[in-house]
């Protein structure tokens, strides 16, 4: 199974056994009787899809990830981003019960009663009033629907020369061709040949892979392209770029959104990723003090189902008619039961406090681990309940894919689950606990990570 074009092993090994409050593994790892099921499933699938820790998933409860054989790991992943208030929350099985019970299991774009009452808890999330919310399946969806309405905002305001939609170097914001096209990877759009040249990234000021963290980089950026701001329809950012995580300086995001204001571009926020309550925040856009016209939404919105939304500026997302921007699963029952369930479970659980609670724990424990190894740590970032470390060749800022996938994969064994690394290069070591998870269990969390890293680095 492979991460960034690296293997993890098949080869049942004998391990360490562990036996925690929080972990246990039992078995050899991978379990032998899981072997011939993930080797169908690199039989049966493309290896695409083969790119995680070898675990085969039998049932996930909080902020632990349970198989059949016995073991438990500590789960550091939330799915990908998405298990906000736990793995398998019992308000949101109760809320899927319920509508099966009905039953309700599909509408098309037909109205029923959860969707009227998610879009109006969407909205009274909203950074201004009178927001609109379209819903939809994907992250991807999401993205690619602000493209499309920024475009189209561009167009009709001064026609067709305000064409080009600005984004950031190492930006991710989906894998359908839109979001590739928006994407800061050019390792990712190599399949589309020659690219849509309206499509422009700028360097995105993380202060580590591009030191200079000056909004007139951005300015300077687009002159040197000959892109007046005219000419812009619009400006698209991770509201933390994934590959870190790596977060806007404050005056810069609040620069950009001035500068988006003054020449009417419109401010899209991808919150995918970053939105209900990752970062202590409903959104992490928050933290900058700034309004989006646009925000793209997914993952954490459900804790479980695809559901995604794009919540707008009114005149924005009034720019099509009745039954011409829809979505053959928009509004789907059951996803949106488990959206409405979620997003109650965050307004009266204390999870948002608990992120900002555990923030201070999560970030100097993980600096408190670089200090043991300076060379090969090359940079944290934490902010709530995100954080990365950036794994290096020694004394560089070099990425290093293979150590970061062992660092990976020591984790595995010792029971602490995340999904394989994420960055540029593969380098990330990302970590996304649920909201919820206890000062305890992320300390032991934290105390794993250390040990592997003691492990696998010199």
């Amino acid at each position: 199974m492979t991460a960034h074009g690296r293997k993890y092993s098949l080869t049942p090994r004998d391990v360490p056994r562990v036996d925690t409050a929080h972990r246990r593994i039992v078995t050899r790892l991978p379990v032998p009787e899981s072997v011939p099921l993930l080797e169908n499933l690199e039989r049966f699938e493309p290896s695409s899809m083969q790119g995680q820790p070898p675990v085969i998933i039998d049932r996930t409860e909080g902020c632990h990830v349970h198989d059949k054989w016995g073991n438990m790991w500590l789960d550091w992943s939330s799915g990908v981003l998405i298990s906000n208030v736990g793995n398998s929350n019992p308000h949101i099985i109760t809320a899927l019960r319920e509508m099966l019970d009905k039953p309700l299991l599909s509408t098309y774009v037909f109205a029923h009663e959860k969707r009227a009452e998610l879009v109006g808890l969407l909205n009274g999330l909203a950074p201004a009033a009178g927001y609109k919310v379209f819903l939809l399946t994907t992250g991807s969806e999401a993205t690619e629907n602000c493209i499309k309405l920024a475009k189209t905002y561009g167009m009709e305001k001064r026609g067709p020369e305000c064409r080009y939609f600005i984004t950031f170097q190492n930006a991710f914001h989906g894998r359908t061709m839109g979001a590739q096209l928006a994407g800061g990877n050019p390792a990712q759009k190599k399949w589309l040949g020659r690219p849509d040249d309206s499509f422009f990234q700028v360097p995105f000021p993380d202060g580590y892979k591009n030191p200079d963290m000056r909004f007139e980089l951005f300015l300077e950026t687009l002159a040197s392209r000959g892109i007046p701001a005219q000419k812009v329809c619009g400006v698209m950012s991770e509201s933390f770029q994934g590959t870190g995580p790596d977060f806007f300086p404050v005056e810069y995001a609040k620069s950009l959104a001035d500068w988006c204001a003054e020449n009417d571009v419109l401010l899209i926020m991808d919150e995918v990723q970053a939105g209900f309550g990752r970062t202590g925040a409903w959104f992490a856009f928050e933290n900058y003090g700034i309004v989006p016209d646009l925000i793209a939404c997914g993952k954490g919105v459900s804790s479980s189902l695809p559901l995604a939304a794009v919540i707008g500026r009114p005149d924005v997302m009034e720019l099509y008619p009745p039954g011409s921007m829809t979505s053959t699963h928009s509004g789907s029952p059951l996803p949106v039961a488990a959206a409405v369930a979620s997003i109650r479970e965050l307004q009266r659980g204390g999870y948002l406090e608990n992120a900002r609670a555990m923030d201070p724990v999560l970030r100097e424990g993980l600096l408190s681990l670089q200090g043991r190894h300076p060379l090969r740590a090359g940079r944290v970032q934490s902010k709530g309940l995100v954080a990365g470390i950036q794994i290096v060749l020694p004394g560089t800022r070099t990425p290093d894919a293979r150590a970061a996938l062992a660092v990976n994969e020591a984790c595995f064994r010792r029971g602490l689950l995340m999904f394989a690394p994420v960055g540029v290069a593969g380098e990330c070591i990302k970590i996304a606990p649920a909201l919820d998870i206890s000062r305890e269990a992320l300390e032991e969390g934290i105390s794993t990570l250390g040990d592997a890293m003691d492990e696998v680095l010199p």
